[in-house]
C-alpha cells in the first residue's frame, strides 16, 4: 500500500491540481491518505509530485498511523486497529475516516525540492523513507 500527504499550500495552484488532490481526499495542508497500489494511481501520483509525497508505508508505521491519528466514523465507539487493516487490504469500507490529520514534522522538512536533492527534500516518491517522515509527523 502507498500513503500519499499533501506537503504544499492552497495557494496559486490549477484548477486541475486542486481537483485531482481534492478527490484524493488531500484537501489541507498535512493531510495524508492511503491507497491501493495500480496503474492509474502511479499515473495520478505522478501528476501531483510536486505538492505530495509519496511511499510504501510498512505494517508498523500503518498500526502508528490509525492508532494515533485515525478518527472513527461513530464517535462513541473505538478503533480496532487490527480490524481496520483488514478492512483497508480487502477493500471494504472502513469504520474511521478515510483520511489523517498529521502534524507538520518534527526538525522540518524543505518543501520545495524533491526528495534526494537535499538532506531535508521530501516532494515526489519518498520510496521506503516515508515512514520516517510519518513517525516524525505522528
Amino acid at each position: 500500500m502507498k500513503v500519499v500527504i499533501r506537503i504544499s499550500g492552497m495557494i496559486n495552484n490549477t484548477e486541475k491540481l486542486e481537483e485531482t488532490l481534492y478527490r484524493l481526499r488531500l484537501r489541507r495542508k498535512y493531510s495524508a491518505v492511503i491507497l491501493k497500489e495500480s496503474p492509474e494511481i502511479e499515473k495520478i501520483l505522478r501528476l501531483i509530485r510536486n505538492h505530495a509525497a509519496y511511499g510504501h508505508i510498512d505494517n508498523e508505521t500503518l498500526k502508528l498511523l490509525i492508532q494515533k491519528r485515525g478518527v472513527p466514523k461513530n464517535k462513541s465507539k473505538k478503533i480496532n486497529v487490527e480490524k481496520v487493516i483488514e478492512q483497508l487490504e480487502k477493500g471494504l469500507d472502513l469504520d474511521i475516516k478515510p483520511f489523517f490529520r498529521l502534524h507538520p514534522p518534527i526538525g522540518g522538512i524543505d518543501s520545495k525540492k524533491h526528495f534526494g536533492t537535499s538532506k531535508k527534500a521530501v516532494l515526489g516518491d519518498n520510496k521506503e523513507s516515508i515512514n520516517e517522515l510519518i513517525r516524525r509527523m505522528l
